[in-house]
């Protein structure tokens, strides 16, 4: 009789665990994202600085501004801008989130705007690199008729290198697994295009990515506020092109169409601890001191409760 109970006591426990390990396997992993590039558009050191001990030191170099996105679910990934630095960034996708298939290995890319360090990268899709087929580009309607009127990017476009879908602002665009992406304007140069900022949703958090913002007050009276939009997300990327004003000596820079980041963080002061919280500057020009982590910016801005991106760090979603 104790020999039966044993066995069937034995049968119980491992119908239980294959229930649990079912159940675990049923769970789909989360997506998540991944910052792969922190820099202003001509990234860190900029090109004609003339100290080599700047070029020669990898604790300074920081890549042109780019997050990727990635469904680990259905193997999929996206990035947010095309920049310069686009061959390492998609090595280092690789490297952290492999998927299978010909270079690119991308589901998409979105661009914020036609500055050079958000949409140049596109060239190394075409048949003198990459030589990708149909990859979307997800921009909107003045940034498409930029890439498909102009040269280079038309032949991009004729040799199906890439396919460019038109966004529409504040309508969410679906991409599965639980994510979706949501094109919202903001006011900076545009020169070439439409400017946005980018609502990541995912199943569980959303994340802000605004990289370039001429100022929070010509955003208010365009009829959106940060502290709004703030309230709404659980991370926000933001632009950190300059950290205050005498930053660049002998120029005025008062009338630079970036918030400054002591801007930012005054205008944020009084929110929530876990309001500030969810900051992270982004989009640091090679002259902002914040890009040193052991400055007195960096020390400043995590005093006030706002942090720094970093490359590599990720957030689920």
């Amino acid at each position: 009789m104790r020999a039966c109970l044993r066995r069937a006591r034995s049968t119980v426990a491992l119908l239980l665990l294959l229930v649990a390990a079912n159940g675990a396997r049923a769970e789909a992993p989360s997506p998540w994202l991944v910052v792969l590039g922190v820099g202003q558009d001509g990234g860190v050191p900029q090109a004609g600085d003339p100290r080599p001990e700047r070029w020669a030191d990898p604790a300074v170099r920081r890549r042109v501004v780019s997050i990727g996105l990635v469904a680990p679910a259905s193997a999929r990934r996206w990035l947010f801008e095309a920049t310069p630095d686009l061959p390492a960034q998609l090595a280092e996708l690789d490297r952290i989130a492999p998927v299978p298939g010909p270079a690119p290995r991308l589901a998409g890319i979105f661009l914020t705007h036609a500055h050079i360090g958000h949409y140049l990268g596109l060239a190394f899709l075409g048949h003198e690199a990459i030589g990708a087929r149909g990859v979307p580009v997800h921009v909107m309607p003045r940034m498409a008729s930029f890439l498909e009127e102009n040269g280079p990017w038309d032949q991009l476009v004729r040799y199906g290198n890439v396919r460019v879908e038109r966004l529409a602002a504040e309508a969410a665009l679906p991409l599965g697994d639980g994510l979706s992406v949501t094109p919202l304007l903001v006011p900076h140069r545009q020169e070439y295009s439409e400017v946005v900022a980018f609502r990541i949703d995912g199943p569980h958090r959303s994340v802000l990515f605004l990289p370039d913002i001429d100022s929070w007050k010509a955003w208010d009276e365009a009829g959106t506020r940060l502290e709004d939009v703030l309230a709404t997300v659980d991370v926000a990327y933001l632009d950190a092109t300059f950290f205050a004003d005498g930053e660049l000596p002998g120029r005025d820079m008062s009338g630079f169409p970036h918030p400054f980041v002591r801007t930012t963080m005054d205008r944020l002061a009084s929110l929530p601890e876990d309001e500030r919280g969810k900051v992270r500057f982004i989009h640091l020009n090679h002259t902002n001191p914040a890009l040193d982590p052991a400055s007195a910016a960096r020390a400043e801005i995590e005093a006030r409760g706002f942090r720094v991106a970093e490359e590599g760090e990720r957030v689920g979603l």
